[in-house]
Order: structure tokens, then C-alpha cells, then sequence
């Protein structure tokens, strides 16, 4: 059953790889001979290790290719090889994904009457805040993470998704930002965009030039009640019983987007980028591991 994946994850690469990628990777040398072992081959060994497999260390993806399937990669080259063939081909997973994506926001929008978005971020952690960040620092910066409580180097992870009943939402956008940028300045033109909508959010969203907008093309910005500063007591006394039915209403509806986040950690292991060493590896690491996880959930779906 196993190999029956590994060849269909294979076709879907060739098939968007001689559509989409071939010319963001295109190699610019005079030697035209292709590799002995292709960029298809590159890919289809990374998505299929993290997502069948559940490696997640490039070391032990290039272990596990090359003692349990190594019949069907008979040219796979060495570990270092791998890595910077893998690291050259990181504009291959967006392309990737994106096709990806497109397929799951159909079978969403198909399958529910009425649309609402969710949206939340997520910390990817390259180093914590009390060492100094030296890794793929033209992308990453320390940040304070509210959740964890905790300063850490590294970027964000932004998403806004489709929510659907009783199922893990589909992603709309995903934006990948430095790790101090507040979530709403982020998300802001986008959700200007979507003003026609119903979002869900968290108080960090709280704005009240969106609220307006939002109100005025028949769409609501929907967060969790956030006092302002200097509030008065007695405002915060007589309207606390409401205030907190209406923000765990808002919350539950919300809770699937933090379900998304957990199940791509479970999944990948994509906040810890610890062993990340250049920019290449970060961004492979971060949307090569989205796309392996979205495939693995498509297929699930019976949508590949």
C-alpha cells in the first residue's frame, strides 16, 4: 500500500513540476544533461518521508530512502548532495502547495452554505530569545510568542483559513512574516480584502477602522472582547456575564484554526527549526513540510 503512494506522490509531482516549477528551478549552466537523479525524484523523496514516513531531520529522511527504498531511488546520492539539491529546489514547495491548497478550498467552499474565515499565527523557533539568532537572518528576528510566554528568534507563520464543521479548516491565505511583526499589521490588507466577510480572530485584531469597514460592506470582525485601557470598573462589572458568553462563543468557533496548528506540529514538527542552517533550509523546511502535511490530508480526502 505503501509503494502504491509513493508512486502516485511521484506522478502528482511530475505532472506539476513539467507544469509550474520547472522554470522557478531552471539551472543555469551549458551543461543540459539532466541529472541522474531529478528534481522529481529530490522532491518526491521529501514529501513522501515526512508525510508516510514521519521524518522529519533531513538526515533521517536521506536514511530512510536510502534503507527501505532504495530499489526504487537506485541513484540517490549522498546525504550532503541530497541536502543541497534539496535546499537549490525550496521555490518548488510553494508552486506545490499552492495547487494543493486550490484543491481543498474547493471541496470546502462546495461543501458548506455559508463561508466564515479563521485566522491566528504561529511562532517557527530557530533559536530561543536568551542566544543570539545567526541563522537566516535575512528572514528571521526575535519576537515574543504570548502564548508560550517567551521570547524566541525565528518568523511567524500567518494563516487565514475556510472554517468547516467538525473538520480541520482549509487554508485561504498563508503569509510568512519576521517574528516581531504584530499579527494584525501582517494580516491588515488582507483582511481589507475580505471585508465582505465573517472573520474570526483574536484580540489582537481588535481595530477599530476595520470594524467600520466591515460593518459597512455587510461582513463582521468577530473577536474576543478586549477592554480598553483605563476602562472603567464598574463598565467592566456590569457587562463581565455577557462579555464572557459572547468571547467563548467567539473562541470555540475559533478553536479549529488553533486545531490546524497543532495537528502541523504533530504532523512535521514545523515549529522547531532548530537545525536549520541558511535561508534555503528554512524556507524548505517550513513550506516543504506544509505541503507534505496538505498532501497527506488530501489524500486522506480522496482528493488527489
Amino acid at each position: 500500500m505503501r509503494l502504491l503512494k509513493l508512486i502516485q506522490l511521484y506522478f502528482y509531482v511530475c505532472e506539476v513540476y513539467d507544469n509550474q516549477i520547472e522554470h522557478h528551478v531552471q539551472r543555469h549552466t551549458k551543461n543540459k544533461i539532466e541529472p541522474r537523479f531529478t528534481d522529481k525524484e529530490v522532491i518526491t523523496c521529501y514529501l513522501f518521508a515526512v508525510c508516510y514516513e514521519k521524518r522529519q531531520r533531513i538526515k533521517d529522511i536521506h536514511d530512510c530512502i536510502d534503507t527501505h527504498y532504495k530499489d526504487w531511488f537506485p541513484q540517490l546520492p549522498t546525504y550532503e548532495t541530497f541536502n543541497r539539491r534539496l535546499n537549490r529546489l525550496n521555490p518548488a514547495f510553494p508552486a506545490l502547495l499552492s495547487g494543493l491548497v486550490s484543491k481543498w478550498q474547493q471541496k470546502a467552499l462546495d461543501s458548506q452554505e455559508f463561508k466564515f474565515l479563521l485566522t491566528d499565527s504561529m511562532p517557527i523557533i530557530t533559536c530561543a530569545g536568551n542566544r543570539e539568532g545567526k541563522v537566516a537572518r535575512a528572514i528571521t528576528e526575535k519576537g515574543y510568542n504570548s502564548t508560550k510566554k517567551m521570547y524566541f528568534y525565528g518568523v511567524k507563520l500567518h494563516a487565514l483559513s475556510i472554517g468547516e464543521k467538525g473538520t480541520l479548516p482549509a487554508l485561504e491565505y498563508l503569509i510568512l512574516s519576521g517574528a516581531s511583526e504584530h499579527d494584525l499589521n501582517v494580516q491588515r490588507e488582507i483582511l481589507r480584502n475580505t471585508s465582505n466577510q465573517y472573520v474570526f480572530a483574536d484580540k489582537a485584531f481588535k481595530d477599530s477602522d476595520l470594524d467600520e469597514l466591515y460593518q459597512k460592506n455587510e461582513g463582521d470582525l468577530l473577536i474576543p472582547v478586549k477592554y480598553r485601557k483605563g476602562q472603567l470598573k464598574e463598565y467592566k462589572q456590569r457587562h463581565k456575564a455577557a462579555d464572557d458568553l459572547y468571547s467563548r462563543a467567539v473562541s470555540s468557533i475559533r478553536q479549529p484554526i488553533e486545531c490546524f496548528f497543532g495537528w502541523m506540529i504533530d504532523k512535521t514538527d514545523i515549529q522547531r527549526a532548530s537545525k536549520v542552517r541558511s535561508t534555503k533550509g528554512l524556507l524548505v523546511h517550513i513550506f516543504g513540510k506544509i505541503t507534505a502535511a496538505i498532501f497527506g490530508r488530501l489524500d486522506e480526502l480522496k482528493l488527489i
